[in-house]
């Protein structure tokens, strides 16, 4: 008999810039590896989530960010692994800056939402997108 898989809290970053433009990186390691996705990993004992999304968001791509909403919640269920991942809008310190690749990432780039299926972006991936441009589009409006 397999041994039940145990479900690992895991967070995303939507990181949501000028264009708008969204920040992806490419898995450098397994699962995924080679798969472009947004940043994010495993949450660490005792760490918030917000937390967590801000520090693998700055590891993976050097990037600061300011963790927002929560956009949705993914689970990724495989063979070999059982993810429930917590997506939230997050806005960059500084809009401008280049992302470089770190950590567990073997790339890192701002993207238009159009570029996604391009890359190979997974469908549920490319609907939190959009739904958390809405959501952003949405908070815009009601500063105004």
């Amino acid at each position: 008999m397999a041994t039940p898989l145990v479900p690992v809290v895991a967070v995303g970053g939507v990181v949501v810039g000028p264009g708008p433009r969204i920040l992806v990186v490419q898995r450098a390691t397994p699962p995924l590896q080679g798969a472009w996705s947004l940043p994010g990993g495993k949450v660490r004992g005792g760490e918030l989530l917000t937390r967590a999304v801000e520090r693998e968001v700055l590891e993976e791509t050097g990037l600061r960010v300011l963790a927002g909403d929560l956009v949705q919640v993914v689970e990724i269920l495989r063979e070999s692994y059982h993810y429930v991942i917590h997506d939230y809008l997050c806005t960059p310190v500084d809009p401008g800056a280049t992302p470089r690749a770190g950590d567990d990432a073997s790339a890192a780039r701002w993207v238009r939402p159009s570029e996604l299926a391009a890359l190979g972006v997974r469908d549920e991936v490319v609907r939190v997108v959009l739904r958390a441009i809405g959501m952003r589009e949405a908070c815009l409006e009601d500063e105004e």
